[in-house]
């Protein structure tokens, strides 16, 4: 009776850690993906499990289970999860219409093509929206590869990269502008949203390795070389 009380101690994360291939906790795995769901929380080792596990028994395997976990993994981008897990599921599987969506979507994503995936995200509401959060997570990876591409963005560039326009727009600026360091400039056609400043839309930002190098380490190098 101890023994399974103890048992019950487990988290999932534990039971991953300590056999990834026991088929005995692809039941709890499986459970572990619609908790993630459910409570907009992620663990692409414990999916990357389960995937693994689907491999040696296919029969077991859950569509709806993996559509999740591909979409979960579309959310963590720019991070490679999508790739990483479309690697561990059959060839034959990813021929089926929602898994080839999922996968034209990802690529639209990859490319930054956003007018395309929102069109495209339009048309397969019914896939997508059983994962809340799915339409915020994208829209803060677009705005990630924004921040990398422009120092200043103009307004119908943002609204078509995240689609959002009008007075929905308008909050979303107000919130940003509050909150992530965002300045809402005016332009000539349009208004201008400054983004703030980073590594890469600012490479002065860069850090010069050689100039971290305190001096007095340099000083000493000159007695080797000579």
């Amino acid at each position: 009776m101890a023994t399974d009380q103890t048992a019950e101690t487990y988290t999932v994360e534990d039971l991953v850690a300590l056999n990834p291939y026991n088929p005995d906790i692809l039941n709890d795995l499986e459970k572990f993906v619609n908790e993630q769901v459910a409570s907009q929380t992620y663990n692409l080792d414990a999916n990357l499990s389960l995937l693994r596990l689907y491999q040696f028994e296919p029969e077991r395997m859950s569509v709806q289970i993996v559509a999740s976990i591909l979409i979960k993994a579309l959310m963590a981008m720019p991070g490679p999860d999508f790739s990483l897990c479309l690697f561990l599921i059959p060839e034959h599987v990813q021929m089926e219409e929602q898994f080839k969506t999922l996968i034209v979507l990802s690529h639209y994503l990859e490319t930054a093509r956003f007018s395309k995936f929102w069109d495209e995200a339009a048309k397969n509401r019914h896939i997508l929206e059983v994962v809340p959060g799915f339409e915020q997570a994208i829209q803060a990876y677009a705005i990630h590869v924004l921040s990398l591409t422009y120092q200043k963005v103009p307004r119908p560039i943002l609204a078509e990269a995240i689609n959002i326009e009008g007075l929905a727009l308008d909050k979303f600026l107000e919130y940003h502008a509050a909150n992530s360091g965002w300045i809402i400039e005016k332009g000539r056609q349009s208004q201008v949203i400054v983004l703030p400043r980073n590594e890469i839309n600012h490479p002065e930002l860069k850090k010069n390795t050689a100039d971290t190098v305190p001096f007095e380490h340099v000083t000493r190098i000159f007695p080797v070389l000579s």
